[in-house]
């Protein structure tokens, strides 16, 4: 069953019942992905559960939610851990796109209102950032990257994005995109932006 704002009843409450887990054995977490995109107003993501928390807690974090009764999981990948409640699958990361979670990527979050509890959600700037550093030439697609930046294009820092994802060529390419679609604003560089050089090439 869905509920009014786009996630299903069983998401959200799985999303409640670890962040109460998290929160009661005091393991700082921060709430990421499609849930936190729609906690900040923008582009509704019904897939699963992502939690960001640092490598450190990774064991309390899974002995937490074993104790309240989720069935936990090591995969072989090495940079998260995952809880299951139910059906639901909670994703919890501690090094998203190759960037370690530290006490000061929890600290760059807002506490805000989803599912009628308080959390603490990641920034705009930093999911958009999470977001374009997952293109590589083998997963290039750019569809629902532009639905998420038009949705909260004004809470996210662009210069910021584009500092930290500079050395990606398939980041700058979408960020050139964007620009084009006026999505955001241009970059002024020393040749003039793209409209201003138009009009001199013409």
């Amino acid at each position: 069953m869905a509920s009014g704002n786009g996630f299903s009843d069983n998401l959200l409450m799985a999303m409640k019942r670890v962040a109460r887990v998290l929160s009661d054995r005091g393991i700082p977490f921060a709430l990421a992905g499609g849930m936190a995109v729609y906690a900040r107003g923008g582009h509704v993501s019904d897939h699963d559960v992502d939690f960001l928390i640092r490598e450190r807690d990774a064991d309390a974090a899974l002995e937490a939610l074993e104790d309240a009764g989720l069935r936990t999981e090591r995969p072989p990948e090495d940079w998260l851990v995952k809880a299951f409640d139910g059906d639901i699958l909670v994703d919890l990361i501690h090094r998203p796109v190759d960037r370690t979670v530290t006490d000061e990527t929890l600290a760059d979050t807002d506490v805000l209102s989803i599912g009628a509890i308080a959390v603490p959600v990641l920034s705009a700037t930093e999911l958009m950032v999470h977001r374009v550093l997952t293109f590589t030439e083998h997963e290039c697609c750019y569809g629902g990257a532009i639905a998420l930046a038009r949705s909260i294009r004004e809470q996210i820092d662009w210069d910021r994005v584009r500092s930290e994802t500079k050395e990606s060529p398939f980041a700058q390419a979408f960020l050139f995109l964007l620009e084009s679609l006026d999505v955001v604003p241009e970059r002024v560089g020393s040749l003039g932006t793209r409209r201003e050089r138009g009009a001199r090439d013409g």
